[in-house]
């Protein structure tokens, strides 16, 4: 039902434009001149242009924390010994702040194409491993024996056993993976690229302007509503499909 979430932004939206037209202060700008900055950046073209960059950036930094995780997720679900040599490496990876992440990376390899990818997926490869280990170890016994009696070579396993029943497990770290790739390339793109949403947000918060900051800040949120909704909660629908159809 898409009521109710539609009640929570309109209350949002009225409490904002009486919050705004009480103070009556540039530091809170009614939706209005939000709005009008969102048009500006539309018409102007440097909206689609930096949404682009930081999307691109953002997908192939968890293209690869996702085959990352999913050999050292599947790894560390299967083998004792593998997943005590590698969990401390994970939980300080969740334990590093973003912040650091970005720092670094920027530190390291300065204005480049490798900076944000680096940084994305060293952000999101934590929460998919620790997901997918956890998804590797209540995956049905029986469905190994299966494997091995059929000798189920290792691609045939990951396409036909492991990817379906960690679907859920998938799915969850992936909306958690994407959020924190989120936070993480703004911050990169802050402190050390030339271009994308956190470049034109620093530039913003230079010039004051307080509308543009919460336009781009909007703008980013929508594109993340429609990868959750139009990508994520799809696909998960389409992969679970034949769980409700053999609970049946």
């Amino acid at each position: 039902m898409v009521a109710p979430p539609l009640a929570l932004i309109v209350l949002l939206a009225v409490g904002w434009n009486v919050m705004a037209a009480r103070w009556d202060t540039p530091l809170m700008p009614s939706l209005g001149s939000i709005g009008d900055e969102l048009v500006t950046l539309w018409r102007g073209g440097s909206l689609w242009a930096n949404l682009e960059v930081t999307l691109t950036r953002v997908l192939l930094g968890f293209a690869v924390a996702f085959v990352i995780a999913v050999i050292l997720g599947i790894a560390m679900g299967r083998n004792t010994s593998v997943r005590r040599f590698l969990e401390p490496a994970v939980l300080l990876g969740l334990a590093t702040p973003g912040l650091v992440k970005a720092l670094l990376c920027v530190i390291w390899f300065g204005i480049s194409v490798i900076n944000p990818i680096l940084a994305v997926a060293l952000a999101a490869a934590p929460a998919l491993i620790v997901n997918i280990t956890q998804g590797v170890r209540e995956v049905d016994p029986q469905l190994h024996e299966m494997a091995h009696i059929y000798h189920f070579d290792a691609w045939t396993r990951l396409r036909r056993i492991w990817l379906p029943a960690l679907a859920p497990s998938l799915f969850t770290g992936a909306r958690l993976g994407i959020a924190l790739a989120w936070k993480v390339i703004v911050l990169v793109e802050i402190f050390g690229m030339a271009d994308g949403v956190g470049y034109q947000l620093n530039l913003e918060f230079s010039n004051h302007n307080v509308a543009a900051v919460l336009a781009w800040t909007i703008a980013f949120a929508l594109v993340m509503t429609a990868i959750e909704y139009g990508v994520l909660q799809t696909l998960e629908r389409r992969t679970s499909r034949w769980r409700k159809e053999s609970a049946v």
